[in-house]
């Protein structure tokens, strides 16, 4: 690729309200060694991103700067750095990779994975960030098998909605916490039981509780003799049987997830999709509490 070719980007210069994300024409990057290009073909919007463009990660992420917002990325290989092997131009790649928000993003070819087949490959920008926090949630952290009574308190994020559907897989029962306009896709999913949190009390007798929404003080002091309790977001449950974990990436858990949505034995669900263009009033919508589960962003190629 010519080294004067141009893309677009959503980045921050400055910590602050939505209103800070602008759209920047910068070069477009190179790959070095052991790394690739990626033609993005979409990203998808986190909530925690919200918290980093408002400096609310600061000591927790190292940003630098203007920084390109997005970590989630499906796309396919437009140039291989010296040493790559296993890909090619072409390829349909899903991965956690940092600057996605953009038309091209380069990334270490060891850290990415395939993209499934069997869903538009846009659809594939869905799995990263929130598929692989739940499989470590489900698997790594909570250790979830059969039998187990497993309490799932926000199932009806994006993390959530993997997380119902990787619990049922481990051979669990699954109680999900969901407001009324997300009981629908929970149920779809494979939840047991759905619990509207709006109106009716938390059950208990749990072995497992992943949590994966904010909660309140109360909130939490109600979840914490439930069971043994996995945590995904920042808000601290004080018990001695709360555990709480940031997701990593993990190219070989992105593989076995894009093979079970392959067999069809697990389903990305997509809420919402639009144009990159249009972050800053996702970014806004998601302070007001007005979206849910995941969002598919796609760049508007400037060439």
């Amino acid at each position: 690729m010519s080294t004067s070719a141009t893309m677009r980007a959503a980045r921050i210069h400055e910590y602050g309200e939505a209103s800070v994300i602008r759209h920047d024409d910068i070069p477009v990057p190179s790959p070095g060694p052991g790394e690739v290009l990626v033609r993005v073909i979409a990203t998808s919007f986190n909530p925690s991103e919200v918290g980093l463009r408002a400096g609310l990660l600061q000591g927790l992420l190292e940003v630098t700067l203007p920084y390109t917002l997005g970590w989630d990325v499906s796309g396919t290989v437009a140039e291989l750095g010296a040493g790559v092997t296993g890909l090619a131009v072409g390829d349909g790649v899903i991965g956690l990779v940092a600057g996605s928000a953009a038309e091209y993003v380069v990334a270490p070819a060891a850290e990415l994975a395939r993209a499934p087949h069997n869903i538009p490959p846009a659809h594939a920008a869905a799995i990263p960030v929130a598929g692989l926090t739940a499989w470590q949630a489900v698997f790594d952290h909570a250790r979830i098998g059969a039998g187990q009574r497993v309490l799932i308190n926000g199932a009806g994020g994006g993390i959530g909605l993997f997380a119902v559907q990787l619990a049922k897989h481990a051979g669990a029962t699954v109680i999900a916490t969901a407001s009324p306009r997300s009981t629908e896709a929970v149920r779809r999913l494979g939840a047991d039981e759905i619990v509207d949190y709006t109106t009716t009390p938390l059950p208990g007798d749990m072995d497992v509780v992943l949590n994966l929404a904010a909660v309140s003080p109360e909130e939490a002091a109600a979840l914490a003799p439930l069971g043994r309790v996995v945590v995904t977001v920042a808000t601290p449950i004080d018990a001695p049987n709360a555990h709480h974990f940031v997701g990593t990436n993990e190219p070989a858990q992105l593989t076995a997830m894009a093979e079970l949505i392959d067999k069809g034995e697990l389903v990305v669900e997509i809420a919402e999709t639009h144009p990159l263009t249009h972050l800053t009033e996702i970014h806004r919508r998601a302070e007001a509490g007005q979206t849910r589960g995941k969002i598919i962003l796609f760049p508007e190629e400037t060439s």
